[in-house]
C-alpha cells in the first residue's frame, strides 16, 4: 500500500480536482465513488475499479476490511492510503466513510439494461444533484434504459449526484450534454412532458409501449422548444393543494404509474 500525507502529492491533487471539478472529470474520464455501497455496485456491475482509496483510520472498520479482503481474492487492486486529514478534503460528506474509489466513467456500450420495451428519461436543467441522482435511482428501479441529460444539468457523475443515486449510475447508459428536443424527435413513442399547466391527467395516459419522459428545471419548468417535441403533455394530480412536487418526487410517480399499468 501507498500512503499519502502531503497536500503537494501531484496524485492527491488530481483527487481534488476529480471531487470539485465537472470538466476534470469529463476531460479525464474518471471519477471517483465514496463509500461500500457504491463500490459493491460498481463491483457487482463492472468489476474493479482502477483504485481504492482509503483513510488511515479505516483499518478499524469492518465493513471496509471486509471488502478490502473480498477484492485481494479476485485481482490486485492498488490501495492508497491518506492521512485521515487528507481524505476528509476529497471526501463529499462530513463524516467520511473512510474508503472510495478512482474508475473511468463506463462507456454506454458496457451497461447491461433492462432488455424490456424502451422506457427513457429527459431531464432539462435540472441543476440539483440530489434531484438528478434520485431520478436516476428511480428510473433504474422502474426499469428504464436511457436517460439524457441537457446543458444546465447536474453534473451525472459528481460524487454528490453518484452517492443520491446509490448505484443507479450502473444500470443506466446516461447520456450528457443532450439536445433533448432531437432526441425527442428521434425517439420512437410517446414523448411525454410533465407541466402543471397540462388539462391530461397522468392517470388518464396510457403508458404501454415505448415511452419518454421528460421532466425540467425545477423553477422554470420546461422550455418551450422541449414542449413543441412533446407528444403529450400531462400533470400530476395534487389533491392537498400543494403547489408542486420537486422534479424527483414528480419522476418516480411516473415512473410506477408507468409500471403499475405494464404489470
Amino acid at each position: 500500500m501507498k500512503s499519502i500525507s502531503s497536500r503537494e502529492n501531484p496524485w492527491f491533487k488530481q483527487l481534488v480536482k476529480l471531487m470539485e471539478s465537472a470538466a476534470q472529470r469529463r476531460a479525464s474520464g474518471l471519477t471517483l465513488l465514496d463509500g461500500v455501497h457504491l463500490i459493491t455496485a460498481y463491483r457487482a456491475a463492472l468489476g474493479l475499479p482502477q483504485n481504492l482509496i482509503i483513510s488511515e483510520s479505516a483499518g478499524d472498520d469492518a465493513e471496509i476490511n471486509h471488502l478490502l479482503a473480498q477484492l485481494a481474492t479476485e485481482q490486485a487492486v492498488p490501495v492508497v492510503v491518506l492521512s485521515d486529514v487528507l481524505f476528509r478534503a476529497i471526501s463529499p460528506v462530513k463524516t467520511p466513510g473512510g474508503i472510495m474509489a478512482l474508475i473511468a466513467i463506463p462507456a454506454h456500450d458496457v451497461i447491461r439494461v433492462h432488455q424490456g420495451e424502451n422506457f427513457s428519461v429527459l431531464l432539462e436543467a435540472i441543476q440539483d444533484p440530489g434531484n438528478v441522482g434520485s431520478i436516476l435511482r428511480s428510473a433504474a428501479a422502474a426499469g428504464a434504459s436511457d436517460v439524457y441529460l441537457s446543458t444546465g444539468c447536474a453534473d451525472a457523475w459528481s460524487p454528490k449526484t453518484l452517492r443520491a443515486a446509490m448505484g443507479a449510475h450502473f444500470q443506466l447508459r446516461i447520456h450528457e450534454q443532450s439536445d433533448l428536443a432531437e432526441v425527442a424527435r428521434g425517439f420512437n413513442g410517446k414523448v411525454i412532458a410533465t407541466t402543471l399547466q397540462a388539462k391530461t391527467s397522468l392517470y388518464q395516459t396510457r403508458l404501454s409501449g415505448p415511452v419518454a419522459f421528460v421532466f425540467g428545471n425545477e423553477g422554470a419548468g420546461l422550455s418551450a422548444a422541449v414542449l413543441q417535441v412533446a407528444s403529450e403533455q400531462v400533470s400530476i394530480p395534487m389533491p392537498g393543494g400543494t403547489e408542486s412536487l420537486n422534479a424527483a418526487a414528480a419522476a418516480a410517480v411516473c415512473f410506477f404509474e408507468r409500471v403499475r399499468q405494464n404489470e
